[in-house]
Formats: structure tokens, C-alpha cells, sequence
């Protein structure tokens, strides 16, 4: 059997508001042309389907036109519910899609029922919630590693005589090998009981596509994340974005991982502004989305704008200035004791600005205070 394990699309995200809905259908594109090339059996898709419970039209039928275009390739589809996602909104209709070659696994009570491909069982592990789960499974402690760990009976006791056996997980998942790399865009499931479940939890299974984690890894050989298809935070500048595509048979498991198109390259700078804006260090990134951070001792004016004029595609701005050797080391109750009011705002417009308020501006406050004044003395 011919895989190719990918997960967390969530489809209809964006990135810092730069629509990237273009950008997850050229990933649809070249999944669909790798399961063609690559002659994939099945597809696995590890949750995180959409970015919300309640999708955006546009994901929806990104969505739809994937499947649809995969099923006609004659691959089979394994997909389960992630964290972003809502179980009972994807897992419409999954009885009648079984039939077409999409299988959606959204159900925690259906956890122990394979879909069986040439022999080989795949078992749809959604993610699990601890909390909803405790009272029907009698679970003994209110965790994942709890929820998962029954999950995992319920798995073995129907493949215990079955030849293969993959699973499809929704999960945090640590141990191993490596220290598994979280990034900034996942989202917390720590409120639902300790979010940590070991990887032991999988022992015995053939293969384990795990979803969640957007950096893909490998915890063992036969445990591995694939990560999202794109970035979808900063702290993923690194990121090889792509999806794994494995061979299970009966003499072992191989793996290759299979990269995906970059829409557009990450980085991050941090420095003065006019350092950044004439450093000829930077002339590589001016083409890439851009986390900056300033260090100057007072916020510049207008540094978005001019910062955008060399690197277009700036998305965030940061403020954290050295610290200097004359720094006020003063509370600002200390600063603005025995201060007038006109004084206390002109300091306010030196520390965000470039230099201290100018005439029109100082006129400015100045009519301001007074009408606050005049306002006051009517009330």
C-alpha cells in the first residue's frame, strides 16, 4: 500500500490578512498531482481540515472540489476531525461518502471500526476531547494520554488479526526519538485535561500519521507528524512544508517526505530602522512576508510605510528599543509629578514619535485641554 500522509490544511486561514485561499489551492494542486504521479493508494488527511468550526463557502468547496478530484483518481481518502474542526459539521454525510471512497472519521464511537484497503486496516483517531469523553468511555482521569490510551484499546482489540494496521491521530504527541517542535499557530488543547500523550501510547501500530503539530517530524520511524501544507505563523520561517509519502508492505515501511510549493518565503528582521532600510545585508528578503522589530530609542514616525518601501511585503511591526545608558529609570508617577498637563502629552508625542511635538501640534493639545476644561465646568 502507496500513502500519502498530510494534515492541519485549514482551509479558508489567513496570514496576517493576506488571504492565502490562492495559496491552499496550488497545495491542492500538487497533492492531486503527486497522489497522480506517485500512484497513491490512499490519502490521509490528520484533521485540521478547516481553521474553524463554522467555514468560510470558499474553504468549503475547496474542500469538496480536493476530494472529488482525488476520488477520480482512483485514490481512496481517510480523513478525521482535528481540533479546529467540528466533528458533527465535517462528518456530514459520511455514511453515503464511504461509498464514493472518502471516509470521514469524526466519531469517537467509531474509533475501532478499520477501513480496510488490501489488507491493511486504517483506524481514524479524531481528536479527542477528555472532557466529553469521560462519562461514556469511564475513563479513570480526566487527560488525552487517558483518552487516547482507550482509544488505542478499541483499535487493537479489532486489529489484533489483521495483517497491517495504520492510524490517523489528532494529537500532541511527545517522546521518541526528538522533543516534538511546537510553532505559534497551534492552537492550546491543554484546557481539556494534560495535553501531552507519550508515543508509547501507539506501540504495535504499523503506521501512525499524527496531526497538529505544523512542523513536520519523525518521533520514531513509524510515528510522524507531516505538519501543514503551508506557514501559518512566523516562528514556522523554517519549515519544510510537505507531506510524507510512505510504503507500508510486508517486509517493513519507507518514507519520503514530498515538498510543497512555497507561496511566499518568511523572515524576520530586527535593527534601526534606517539600518534596515539601507543594510544591503537584507536585499535577499525584500521579496519575502516580514515580521520586523525596531530597536530604536524612540519609535519613528511613519516606520511601516517606510519600511514598506524597500520590503513590500512587511506584514508585522514591532517596537522593543534598547535600552541606552541615559535611560529614565523613573516610575511615571515620578515623571509627571509637579508636570501640566500640556507637558505630560508632549512627552507622550516624543516617546511615539521621532522627536517632540511641533508648534501645530502643541497648538493642538493645547485647544484640546481646554475644551476638556470648558466641557467639565459646564457638567
Amino acid at each position: 500500500m502507496r500513502f500519502l500522509h498530510t494534515s492541519d490544511w485549514h482551509l479558508g486561514r489567513s496570514f496576517h490578512r493576506e488571504d492565502l485561499l490562492q495559496a491552499q489551492a496550488a497545495f491542492a494542486d500538487h497533492l492531486v498531482e503527486t497522489v497522480r504521479a506517485e500512484r497513491v493508494d490512499c490519502v490521509l488527511v490528520s484533521g485540521d481540515v478547516y481553521d474553524r468550526a463554522l467555514p468560510a463557502v470558499d474553504a468549503v468547496r475547496l474542500c469538496d472540489q480536493t476530494l472529488a478530484r482525488l476520488v477520480g483518481l482512483g485514490a481512496r481518502v481517510v480523513l478525521i476531525a482535528g481540533n479546529h474542526d467540528s466533528m458533527h459539521r465535517l462528518g456530514f454525510g459520511s455514511s453515503l461518502m464511504d461509498a464514493a471512497g472518502v471516509h470521514l472519521r469524526t466519531d469517537f464511537a467509531r474509533v475501532g471500526e478499520p477501513v480496510v484497503l488490501d489488507g491493511t486496516a486504517i483506524y481514524g483517531v479524531p481528536y479527542l476531547e477528555p472532557e466529553l469523553l469521560r462519562h461514556d468511555w469511564e475513563l479513570d482521569e480526566r487527560s488525552h494520554t487517558a483518552a487516547l490510551t482507550e482509544a488505542m484499546c478499541r483499535v487493537r482489540a479489532d486489529a489484533a488479526g489483521r495483517a497491517r494496521s495504520v492510524v490517523l491521530s489528532h494529537a500532541f504527541v511527545t517522546g521518541g526519538e526528538a522533543a516534538p517542535e511546537t510553532s505559534d499557530s497551534e492552537r492550546d488543547i491543554s484546557v481539556g485535561g494534560s495535553s501531552n500523550v507519550p508515543v508509547s501510547v501507539f506501540d504495535g501500530i504499523d503506521y501512525v500519521a499524527l496531526g497538529h503539530l505544523h512542523g513536520r517530524q519523525a518521533l520514531t520511524d513509524r510515528v510522524r507528524y507531516s505538519g501543514s501544507p503551508l506557514a501559518y505563523s512566523f516562528s514556522e520561517e523554517r519549515h519544510r512544508k510537505g507531506s510524507w509519502l510512505v510504503d507500508l508492505h510486508d517486509g517493513g515501511m519507507e518514507a519520503a517526505f514530498v515538498e510543497a510549493p512555497v507561496p511566499r518565503r518568511l523572515a524576520r528582521l530586527r535593527g534601526r530602522l534606517e539600518d534596515l532600510l539601507s543594510d544591503p545585508r537584507h536585499e535577499g528578503v525584500e521579496d519575502r512576508w516580514l515580521q520586523v522589530t525596531l530597536t530604536d530609542a524612540r519609535r519613528p514616525s511613519a516606520a511601516m510605510e517606510r519600511l514598506r518601501r524597500r520590503f513590500p511585503h512587511t506584514l508585522v511591526l514591532g517596537f522593543e528599543p534598547e535600552e541606552g545608558p541615559g535611560e529614565d529609570t523613573r516610575t511615571w508617577t515620578e515623571r509627571v509629578k509637579g508636570r501640566s498637563e500640556l507637558e505630560v502629552a508632549g512627552d507622550f508625542v516624543a516617546e511615539v514619535t521621532d522627536g517632540p511635538a511641533d508648534g501645530t501640534e502643541r497648538d493642538l493639545l493645547h485647544r484640546a485641554f481646554e475644551h476638556c476644561r470648558i466641557k467639565e465646568a459646564r457638567a
